[in-house]
């Protein structure tokens, strides 16, 4: 059985209202990899197995860092 992994991560900094351009294209570049992310009030998230986490992961800090993030913030938790 595949372990689950759930990844919700915000980026900083962040702008009241639409999500700023960074976080629109750190959502492309995991869906991208074939994964569905949730955009939440307080972060954006998606579950996606241990073997494809680490990649998203990855885009998620590169695009967001390559657009102007300050400051990333992951949180992972196992999900089953």
């Amino acid at each position: 059985m595949a372990t689950n992994i759930k990844v919700e991560f915000t980026i900083e900094p962040w702008v009241d209202g639409d999500p700023p351009e960074r976080v629109n294209l750190c959502i492309a570049a995991i869906e991208a990899l074939g994964i569905a992310v949730e955009l939440g009030p307080f972060g954006t998230s998606f579950v996606a197995s241990a073997d494809n986490a680490g990649a998203a992961v990855s885009a998620v800090i590169t695009t967001a860092y390559a657009h102007g993030a300050t400051h990333v913030s992951i949180d992972v938790e196992k999900v089953d």
